[in-house]
């Protein structure tokens, strides 16, 4: 992972005491140092909130599926869903 290459940058994180001791924990249970864990931990979530933002691969079927929908006619939205659309909630 992306924590095998020389590290140059700092990234300075604070916690409480006891937050600070999880992730001690933690990383002591993965035998990493907790810069480590918590390093590849960050990756491992940027990485996943980035996914669908960046680039999605489809095989041959799924992509025929996928521009079958885009090319669908737009139908109207269902009666409840209109509903849900366009009435006041409980918080208006």
């Amino acid at each position: 992972m992306a924590t095998a290459v020389l590290k140059a940058a700092r990234i300075d994180v604070r916690a409480n005491e006891a937050v600070k001791q999880l992730l001690q924990e933690a990383a002591r249970t993965c035998h990493k140092t907790t810069s480590e864990f918590l390093l590849d931990a960050g990756i491992a979530a940027a990485n996943q909130a980035l996914a669908d933002r960046k680039r999605f691969e489809l095989d041959d079927d799924q992509w025929q599926a996928f521009q079958t929908m885009l090319d669908r006619s737009v139908q109207p939205p269902k009666r409840r869903l209109n509903a849900l659309l366009t009435e006041p909630g409980v918080l208006d």
